[in-house]
């Protein structure tokens, strides 16, 4: 499981990244790294973020309901 969160912690960290330069310069990089943005593989990229989105729903909704220390019991903190 935690994992999987630092997994899709990392594509919605990219995604945000991805979303900053299309608002700053007008650039799309996934659209441009996977052939342009209507294509499938960047369509299946923008799918796969927004997935990772949701996934992190889980998290963020459940800091909420525990508490920020019970939410992140299993993260190691050095």
């Amino acid at each position: 499981m935690r994992a999987m969160n630092l997994i899709t912690l990392i594509l919605v960290i990219l995604g945000g990244l991805n979303w900053l330069a299309v608002g700053v310069v007008g650039y799309d990089v996934l659209g441009t790294l996977f052939g342009g943005s209507g294509g499938a593989a960047a369509r299946l990229a923008y799918v796969i973020v927004g997935l990772s989105a949701v996934w992190q729903l889980m998290p963020f909704v459940q800091a909420f309901s525990e508490g920020e220390v019970s939410a992140e019991r299993h993260i190691r903190h050095h």
